[in-house]
């Protein structure tokens, strides 16, 4: 037991690090008003409309906190760590509220679907395995993703997923820390406009049921 814990730990590192460095891309994404991985002709569809104003208290807190540790701590050394430690807090947190902005899902001009949540997690659906694209509001419990034991995944974001995809085909995946799976029956998903983004999959390059 001991030694999968070792083993999995560097991958988990790695992943860590990872995710960050995408983090503060997005932040130079952001501040260039570029978006990551939008083709021609593909649609952008944005997910977190309903998770900014929480996003934006929980920066401004971090960066109160920071101030506010600045003038208390009297110790040099030690507000001078406090200090550093609040600001790369407060610029991650910024990062992935970029990554959400810069790294929106995307039904690509050849029917593909990406589907994204900032920088933890990236799922490509090529068009072959798409089968029925519907709209559809639910309010699934526990974190980012569910798992079940159908075969389908839920990629929560506020609480919600207003989008169901049914696959033709299995389709793998791979979880923020590292861990894969595979997804075999529908992918339900948030999507701050849902009508849209089934539009433009339905008029992707491929046959398509309409569900």
């Amino acid at each position: 037991m001991r030694s999968v814990a070792y083993e999995r730990c560097p991958r988990v590192l790695v992943r860590l690090l990872v995710h960050e460095v995408r983090s503060l891309h997005s932040v130079w994404l952001w501040l260039r008003r570029r978006r990551d991985g939008i083709g021609a002709g593909d649609h952008a569809a944005g997910y977190n409309a309903a998770q900014n104003a929480m996003m934006w208290s929980w920066i401004g807190l971090s960066v109160v906190e920071t101030v506010a540790l600045a003038f208390l701590i009297p110790w040099p050394p030690v507000h001078l760590a406090l200090l550093c430690l609040g600001v790369y807090g407060t610029v991650l947190m910024v990062g992935m509220q970029a990554a959400n902005v810069v790294r929106p899902h995307v039904a690509g001009a050849d029917g593909s679907l990406r589907l994204r949540y900032g920088a933890l997690f990236d799922l490509r659906i090529p068009a072959e395995h798409i089968l029925r694209v519907r709209a559809e509001l639910r309010c699934p419990t526990g974190a980012l993703l569910g798992v079940h034991e159908d075969g389908s995944l839920d990629l929560i974001v506020s609480g919600q997923t207003t989008v169901a995809v049914d696959l033709a085909s299995p389709v793998p995946y791979t979880r923020p820390l590292g861990r894969t799976g595979t997804v075999r029956t529908t992918v339900r998903f948030h999507a701050d406009d849902p009508g849209a983004l089934i539009a433009a999959l339905r008029d992707g390059d491929r046959p398509l049921s309409r569900g």
